[in-house]
């Protein structure tokens, strides 16, 4: 199977179908926005965090408010809370605008300890999602 890169940055083997591609490069996504289903806009990816022990993606670092990033707030949303919109470029998170807002976050210069249980149980629970990924990488 020979793969390669499309304009956007994407991977594709030509023969696949599907809602988006199957492989893309990370830095595809840096800078994408994120919106709810109501289409509001929540924020912008700033980066996408790995799982080096299970090699899968744990959260995507999301940027919110302020100005030319002057004052703006971080959230690590978990992987499982967002859905790829290729159709539009974005990711999706089912979200209520307000409720991102009061979402456990952090500033650019004091990153929480992502690996740390207690951490990432809070912000699953707050996204409705689990820290099933965790979990497996501490065995």
């Amino acid at each position: 199977m020979s793969y390669e890169r499309d304009a956007d940055g994407n991977y594709s083997d030509g023969g696949h179908r599907g809602p988006g591609p199957r492989l893309m490069g990370a830095d595809t996504l840096i800078g994408d926005h994120v919106h709810n289903l109501k289409n509001e806009h929540l924020g912008t990816v700033k980066e996408i965090m790995l799982d080096m022990q299970t090699g899968r993606v744990s959260y995507v670092v999301m940027a919110s408010g302020g100005v030319l990033t002057i004052g703006e707030k971080l959230f690590a949303v978990p992987w499982d809370a967002l859905s790829l919109d290729t159709a539009n470029h974005r990711m999706t998170l089912n979200i209520d605008k307000d409720r991102i807002e009061n979402a456990p976050g952090f500033d650019k210069d004091n990153w929480p300890d992502m690996a740390n249980q207690a951490w990432a149980t809070e912000v699953h629970n707050y996204y409705g999602t689990s820290p099933a990924n965790l979990n497996q990488s501490a065995r």
